[in-house]
């Protein structure tokens, strides 16, 4: 099934997989969070299935944000198989974000 597709996956289905992803804590109202977008289908190309990356509306979510205590926006966090690996606020540009993710890639298939 295409993932855009399945409705029935929760936030915590998807950070608990093996495949690493990235969560883009926004805001609608968040001017830096625009920013984002190109960034992360920038990404997205660059990556393909790699990582998988989803968007988190803080005010759609409070929850999760709450739960995670994310306090500006944006903030990214890398998850896989339930952990944080990573985690920043503010805008990171596409190529610094490729070497995180594939950096946490690379020694998660070392151990």
């Amino acid at each position: 099934m295409n993932e855009t597709t399945n409705k029935t996956e929760t936030f915590n289905d998807i950070i608990n997989g093996d495949r690493p992803v990235l969560v883009d804590f926004f805001a609608e109202w968040c001017g830096p969070c625009k920013l984002m977008k190109p960034i992360l289908e920038e990404l997205r190309e660059k990556m393909g299935d790699d990582i998988r990356i989803i968007k988190v509306d803080i005010d759609k979510s409070p929850a999760a944000s709450s739960h995670y205590n994310v306090t500006s926006v944006p903030t990214l966090m890398l998850f896989q198989k339930g952990n944080i690996l990573w985690r920043q606020p503010g805008v990171t540009p596409a190529v610094s974000l490729q070497k995180i993710i594939s950096h946490f890639i690379s020694q998660n298939n070392a151990r």
